[in-house]
Parts: structure tokens; sequence; C-alpha cells
């Protein structure tokens, strides 16, 4: 399956930009960020707290193949429905550090979408590591999987 979702890392910078157009409304692909059975489907994970709100917070919880559990959580510091959202994001227990994520949402038709997320890094070396764990590859896989399953949302 292609991958649609764009990463960009600028030399010498703590950052990346993801950008990814989506064949989705824009308030299904909002939806698909802050509504929990969505998250969990296309997230292959547990939500154990999402709190959509300026100052809520949230905790997602997965289990790989051999059968341990994986916490992500964080903070949410901004919220405006079907705009953006502001946001920490840890993986606990993991040696990365926090990052910072400022995700925005864009109606491009009345049935297509786009998402930018700008993502902060503590230090290159962080970025770096993200990288080299195969994060971009992983983010188009999940964008994928995110349209397919609020696609399906969009049908009933």
């Amino acid at each position: 399956m292609e991958l649609k979702t764009k990463v960009t890392a600028e030399e010498g910078k703590q950052e990346l930009i993801v950008t990814r157009e989506f064949d989705l409304p824009l308030d299904l692909l909002f939806r698909a960020y802050t509504e929990p059975e969505l998250v969990a489907e296309w997230m292959g994970t547990k939500v154990l707290k999402l709190e959509n709100k300026k100052y809520g917070s949230w905790r997602f919880e997965t289990t790989d193949p051999q059968g341990n559990k994986h916490g992500f959580s964080g903070t949410i510091h901004d919220f405006v429905p079907n705009q953006k959202i502001v946001r920490t994001f840890e993986m606990e227990n993991s040696g990365f550090g926090v990052q910072l994520e400022f995700l925005e949402f864009e109606q491009l038709t009345d049935n297509t979408s786009k998402l930018r997320m700008h993502i902060i890094y503590k230090t290159l070396e962080e970025r770096a590591q993200y990288l080299q764990i195969g994060m971009a590859r992983g983010m188009g896989l999940a964008h994928n999987r995110l349209e397919k399953a609020a696609f399906k949302f969009l049908k009933y």
C-alpha cells in the first residue's frame, strides 16, 4: 500500500513536519484523533484515558506479540475542535523523552482533509533515534489504517 504520509526532517533541527492528505471529511479526520473507539481501532491500542479538552490528559496501552504492555501518555495543552490539538507524547519506560506535538487539521474539499503535525524533540539525537526505529514508516502505515477505519465510520 502506498505511503501518502510525508515526513520532513531538516538537517540540524530538533523537529519533524508530518503531512498527510486524507480522503475523509475534516470532521471525521478530527474524530479519528478524539473518539476512543476510533482511536483504538486504527492505532491498535487500548484507550485508557482521553480527555479532549485544554489541560486534559490521555493514556493508551498496547501489547506486543510477546505479551509485554507498553504505555503512551501525555497532556493536551490546547484543543480546538476540527482545527488543532497541541499535546505532549511520551512512550513510557522507553528511554525516550517527551515530545511536543502540534496537530493542525484543514479541510481541503467537502470530502478531503489534511493533517499537519509539527513534532519537537528535546535533542537532535532523540529525533534521530525516532527516525532510526522506523517512526516515519510506522506513522504512514498507521495513517493508512486511520483512513480505512474512519471510512467505515462514514458508511454507518
